[in-house]
């Protein structure tokens, strides 16, 4: 059944588009964005205007204290969480690793890997039956980079990623018997505004005939896997790996 679940970097991309398919499927929505408000305010009216519930809050999840309060406001707002969809994260202008310095790996693994487990830690703490809660359900946005290791581009990126392979795997573990499951999804060439982030827009054409299915994914194609993931369907998955990206 339905529930509530909250979607961190859920203004945009994919995050955005897995926002709105949970509502369409009867979710209430928690909407996480760190700076883009406009873009997380149309997100929930999108929702509310369909006849569903949702809410954006702000916080910045490579800060612990933001994390809190995020947490606290989906309580007091909508109620006892039922899945968490651990999507914010953030990449760097294009780089080899030789012109990398500790200051832009700081900030990539605080985002990227601290602010999983700061997320994942406080909705196992609402969760767990363990802990008194109803169970649920934790996806993890991965990468395929944590695989191919993203060289000439991306390789602290792709390591952050690896550090949230090993957390869904461990995780999932220790929380099987107390209702949860913890599952990732590692994301291929998908198209969304992330590329620009990390100085090439136009990432996705120049790379996509190196995917076998000569293209790149979407953000709803993504969403799809996240909401199979979050529902009774998986109901026996957990600790595994969904990879959506075209056969990459």
């Amino acid at each position: 059944m339905p529930g509530i679940v909250l979607i961190t970097g859920g203004s945009r991309g994919i995050g955005a588009a897995t926002a709105h398919l949970a509502a369409s499927r009867g979710y209430a929505v928690c909407v996480n964005y760190k700076s883009n408000e406009t873009a997380a305010r149309a997100v929930v009216q999108n929702i509310v205007t369909g006849g569903g519930r949702a809410i954006a809050v702000q916080g910045d999840v490579a800060i612990e204290s933001d994390v809190m309060r995020l947490f606290e406001t989906c309580d007091a707002q909508l109620g006892t969480l039922t899945a968490l969809v651990n999507n914010a994260g953030i990449l760097e202008t294009q780089s080899r690793v030789d012109a990398m310095d500790a200051a832009r790996l700081q900030r990539v693994f605080a985002a990227n890997v601290t602010g999983v487990f700061i997320c994942a830690r406080e909705a196992v703490r609402r969760m767990s039956t363990k802990q008194g809660g109803q169970g649920g359900s934790i996806v993890n946005l991965s990468s395929r980079a944590s695989v191919l290791g993203s060289p000439n581009e991306y390789v602290d990126y792709a390591a952050s990623k690896g550090a949230v392979d090993t957390l869904t795997v461990g995780l999932a573990q220790e929380v099987a018997q107390e209702g949860i499951r913890v599952n990732a999804i590692r994301a291929g060439i998908i198209d969304t505004d992330i590329h620009a982030s990390g100085g090439e827009p136009g990432r996705v054409d120049r790379l996509k005939a190196t995917v076998p299915m000569r293209r790149g994914g979407t953000a709803d194609e993504v969403a799809r896997a996240i909401l199979w993931l979050m529902s009774d369907e998986a109901s026996f998955t957990t600790g595994s790996f969904v990879d959506v990206s075209g056969g990459r």
